[in-house]
This record gives structure tokens, C-alpha cells and sequence, in this order.
């Protein structure tokens, strides 16, 4: 019953690059590289995005009116398409006025030149390297750098295809961090140092606006829930969660019917919160008076907060809009995003905990997740319904984002894997993570580079396309590998 809000796009540009005097030379060259560029295309285009094709540039003239269209057609990535030898004057004022990720594409369609049939017109359709390294030389002249060469063959190539999909998904991240509307409510929990960001730096760095909301502002619309609305929310937490027995933690009881109803009504303000201040995400913490209906609302947002999340909706606590943001890069890359931080070591089966008491993104849960009613919320006000599963079995990706002393941001990236067991019936997600050569070693090495003390944790192995996001927004990356 839970379905995304948000649909993933991105805008995606493309344009083949040739040399004229050919045209002239080769009678038919210029409408054969033209076939190939449309095939070139329809790779781009298999991924779900709006491809923008601006066809072939054969001169300077035309590249600069190129160049124009592009800037009003605000793109998130472009594909250069080397189809042939191009001069460098044909990309040059692209590479020097746009500034979005710019990928060669050197694709060729044959695998292999038939040397007993071999021509100069045979060679030209498949020169598509040749004038690569004098593009990427001239991007560093011009104080660019191209963000990325896919060499390959046009036809019949998995690896071209998984290269060109993972710019693809990168250009999905960059669309919706532009603009992105990141909501802050409440403060940061008390002496929480690593916590604290500056919205200012934020924008600079992710492209974003972050609004300033009051707790209040959920009150009102909380308290002007209806009952009507309350009971079709709670129609669907009956149907995603399962809502068992407590097990051993005194803390948990099964869940009450005043805490589901808590929840839902709570889950339809969150709701409405999000339509009303067009939030891409929320991060927030309130503390309030002992029994005030700030307090109520405040510590109470848990289960709106992950269906949300399930949604494409980014939502955490503790005020941690770092790990926001974390979690919206990895939900944008559909590999899920759940508020994590590390918990208790195994090491007798050398694997971690990994999850948090909040908010987590149900979308990657292994299996059917559970709420229970929680007599208290750990070290923090309030009491009410939580949510606890663990996320799918496979690999899993890990990111931070933290802060150097001089506040430029960092990104801390980590893979591992996680595995089927029992975990705590504690009413929070936890997840048995197993990390290599060992878990220790790899968390000793994950300490070491500063990270803030959340992450946001998705599915499969995302260490490299993580940090080619971290290079194009300029932001310095590590990827911790327990091994030397």
C-alpha cells in the first residue's frame, strides 16, 4: 500500500561530436555516425530518465549554440558521444561554460576492425577513442576535469551498459539535491556535538534550501487531523507492519491501541507537514514540557517518519540533517536509506549491530517490519509506538557525512554485508553486519576517519558511484576498507 511520492528523474543530455572535412571525403559517413549516435541514445534512454538529444557537433559555431540550449534546458548530467575524431573545438566551449558532470561515451560498434576488409571509412566509424585523450587534456587546460571516460563497445556490452546506468542514477541524486527543500525543526539533542550544521554551508555544498520550522507549525496541523484521516492511516500500518507479542525487553509491550492511534494521527500531520512546506525531507528533535502536546507530537513521529521514507521523503532524528541528506543520496539511487549507527560488537560470529531507535526506510526491510509500543524512548522524552526489522540480506552500503575542522564536509563510505540472525527484540532496527578482513578492523578504520556517529545505511555495494557524487559536488570522500 505504500508507494512513492516521488518518482526519480533526471534530465540527461547527450551529444554526438565528428570532424566536417569528412563529410566531403565520405560519401555517406555523416548519416552512418548519425545511426550510431541514435543506438548511443537508446542505451541512455533505458534508464528512466528525460534524454535530451542535441545530435551532432561538427564545428565550434555549433557547439556554442548548443551550449545555449543546454543552459536553459537545466541538465543534470551531459554524454559526450565521440562517434568519431572530433577536434577539441567542437567540445571546448561546453566543457568550458557548463557546469554539470560531463561523461564521454567512446563506444565502438564493432568489437574488432575485419582486418581482410579494413578501410579508412571502416576505421573512421569506429575511431570513437581517438580524440579522447585530446579532450580530457584540454578539459585540465581549460580547468575542468571530465568526470568520467565509458570505453566500450556499442553493441552487446553489459559493462558500457552498468556504466552508462550508474551515471544515470548519479544524475538522478544531482536532480533532486538541486533545490531540495531539507526541513530543520526543533534542535539539536543536547551535547551532541557532531550533530550541529550550518544551513548556509549546507546549501553551498548540496545546492539546497533548508527551511526552519517550529514545532508548532506540526502541532496545528496534528490537531486539525481528522478522524476519518486517522483511520485510513491506520488501515495501512495494519497492513505494512506486523505488531507481535514482546519477547524479552521489559521496555516493549505489544502494540496498544492508544500508541496506533497516536502513530497514525501523527503519521497523517507528518504527512501534511511535508505537502504544505514542500519538504524533500526533515530533520528534527523537541524535547517540550513533561506531557505538552509538543512533547506528544515531538516524540512521537517514528512510524509516519518510515513510511515516509518508504516514499522517498527522507526523515530523521536527533536534528541530524547530515545524515538527511546521506539518506536522500541513497534513496534517489533506489538502494534505500535507513538511519543507522553502530550498536553492540558480536564477536564471537565477528559482525556488528547496525541500526537506530527512529525512523528507517521500510522499503529495504527484510521481511515484514514490526511495531511494538516502547514504555520508554531511551535517553530521550516520551514513549509510543517503534518500529524494529532488519534490513534485506546481501550487501549493504554505508554513508556518512561529516566535517573537517575547518567545516568543509567529507564523505565517509563503507561496504559490508549483512546476514541472517536473530537481533535484539528492542522495538529499534538492527541489522547483523559482517565487514571485511574483519568487522573490528574495519570499524577501527571507519572510527578513524571522523565520522559523525549516524550514517545512512542502503542495499548492495554503492562505495564507488557514492564517491563519484562526493567528486562532482567537490566534496572530499574516503571509502574504509579494512584491508591495507
Amino acid at each position: 500500500m505504500i508507494t512513492r511520492k516521488k518518482t526519480r528523474n533526471a534530465r540527461i543530455g547527450v551529444f554526438g561530436v565528428g570532424h566536417a572535412t569528412y563529410w566531403s571525403q565520405f560519401d555517406g559517413l555523416y548519416n552512418s555516425l548519425c545511426g550510431y549516435h541514435k543506438d548511443a541514445v537508446r542505451l541512455i534512454n533505458e534508464n528512466e530518465v528525460e534524454v535530451l538529444d542535441y545530435g551532432m557537433i561538427d564545428s565550434s559555431e555549433a557547439a556554442y549554440e548548443v551550449l545555449k540550449k543546454m543552459k536553459q534546458d537545466d541538465l543534470n548530467i551531459v554524454f559526450c558521444n565521440m562517434v568519431t575524431y572530433a577536434t577539441s573545438s567542437v567540445f571546448a566551449p561546453i566543457m568550458r561554460d557548463i557546469n554539470i558532470p560531463v561523461i564521454l561515451l567512446a563506444l565502438q560498434p564493432l568489437a574488432g576492425l575485419d582486418y581482410n576488409k579494413a578501410s579508412t571509412y571502416m576505421q573512421l566509424e569506429n575511431d570513437n577513442i581517438c580524440s579522447v585523450p585530446e579532450f580530457t587534456g584540454v578539459a585540465i587546460r581549460l580547468g575542468k576535469k571530465v568526470a568520467d571516460v565509458i570505453i566500450g563497445t556499442l553493441y552487446e556490452d553489459r559493462e558500457a551498459r552498468e556504466e552508462i546506468h550508474t551515471w544515470c542514477e548519479i544524475g538522478k541524486v544531482l536532480h533532486d539535491l538541486k533545490g531540495a527543500r531539507m526541513g530543520l525543526m526543533g534542535h539539536v539533542m543536547e551535547a551532541m556535538y557532531d550533530m550541529h550544521a550550518d544551513p548556509t554551508a549546507i546549501s553551498a555544498a548540496f545546492g539546497l534550501h533548508v527551511p526552519l520550522l517550529e514545532v508548532e507549525d506540526a502541532v496545528r496541523i496534528f490537531e486539525g487531523v481528522t478522524e476519518e484521516e486517522v483511520l485510513d492511516k491506520i488501515k495501512v500500518i495494519r497492513e505494512e507492519f506486523d505488531m507481535p507479542e514482546p519477547v524479552s525487553d521489559p521496555v516493549t509491550r505489544k502494540l496498544t491501541e492508544e500508541d496506533l492511534y497516536q502513530a497514525a494521527k501523527n503519521a497523517v500531520a507528518l504527512d501534511k507537514l511535508v505537502e504544505k512546506y514542500n519538504l524533500t525531507g526533515l530533520a528534527y528533535y523537541y524535547e517540550g514540557e513533561d506531557n505538552s502536546i509538543q512533547q506528544k507530537v515531538a516524540t512521537t513521529f517514528i512510524v509516519g517518519n518510515s513510511i515516509l521514507n518508504a516514499q522517498g521523503i527522507p526523515m530523521c532524528g536527533e536534528y541530524d540533517l547530515k545524515t538527511c541528506i546521506a539518506m536522500l543520496i541513497m534513496d534517489r539511487m533506489n538502494i534505500g536509506g535507513s538511519f543507522a549507527e553502530f550498536h553492540p560488537f558480536d564477536f564471537k560470529e565477528d559482525f556488528i549491530l547496525v541500526g537506530h531507535d527512529g525512523p528507517h526506510h521500510i522499503a529495504i526491510a527484510e521481511g515484514k517490519p514490526v511495531l511494538r509500543s516502547l514504555t520508554k524512548y531511551h535517553g530521550k522524552p516520551g514513549s509510543g509506538a517503534s518500529v524494529e526489522f532488519k534490513i534485506k540480506e546481501g550487501p549493504i552500503t554505508m554513508l556518512g557525512i561529516t566535517q573537517s575542522g575547518e567545516g568543509k564536509f567529507r564523505f565517509v563510505i563503507g561496504e559490508g554485508f549483512s546476514k541472517k540472525g536473530p537481533i535484539p527484540p528492542t522495538g529499534n532496527t538492527n541489522t547483523r553486519g559482517f565487514f571485511e578482513p574483519t568487522t573490528k578492523e574495519f570499524v577501527k578504520k571507519w572510527v578513524m576517519e571522523g565520522p559523525t556517529h549516524h550514517y545512512a545505511l542502503g542495499v548492495g555495494h554503492h562505495a564507488k558511484t557514492i564517491k563519484k557524487i562526493a567528486d562532482v559536488l567537490g566534496i572530499d570522500s574516503v571509502i574504509v576498507s579494512g584491508k591495507e
